[in-house]
């Protein structure tokens, strides 16, 4: 009677082995249903994306807007009649305080072809010695 206990749990364990383990089983459903969603989520950016590029197409073939646009943007490209102002980066110019708010205001940028002051700490150069008047 014990072997043919044995003899079910044995043959139950080798039906079950393919469900959870085998080829389509339980995990393998899993995993494949994850790398579903995560394509189904490419698929989404790279349709939004299409769409952007395609309104871009539908403007630049009916509209001027979107051409001059880019000639702005992508080639610096400026009308006859505009003035341009380049705006340098790292150059910074002071801040005024308002009168009266008891607020020292920021020492003034220095250019950048104005040559640099020595550090404060540095010693001043001595003076020429002064010669003795002759007799």
């Amino acid at each position: 009677m014990r072997w043919l206990a044995l003899l079910f749990v044995v043959l139950i364990a080798a039906l079950q082995y393919p469900m959870w383990l085998g080829k389509g089983g339980w995990l393998q459903v899993r995993e494949t249903g994850r790398q579903l969603g995560a394509q189904r989520d490419e698929n989404a950016k790279l349709k939004a994306r299409n769409e952007g590029l395609d309104a871009d197409v539908r403007d630049l073939k009916t509209g001027s807007e979107a051409i001059e646009e880019r000639a702005r943007s992508e080639l610096g490209m400026i009308r006859s009649d505009e003035v341009f102002f380049q705006v340098q980066p790292g150059v910074v110019t002071p801040a005024k305080a308002p009168a009266g708010s008891g607020r020292p205001s920021p020492p003034p940028a220095r250019p950048a072809s104005a040559p640099a002051l020595p550090p404060a700490s540095a010693p001043a150069p001595a003076p020429a010695p002064a010669s003795a008047p002759a007799p």
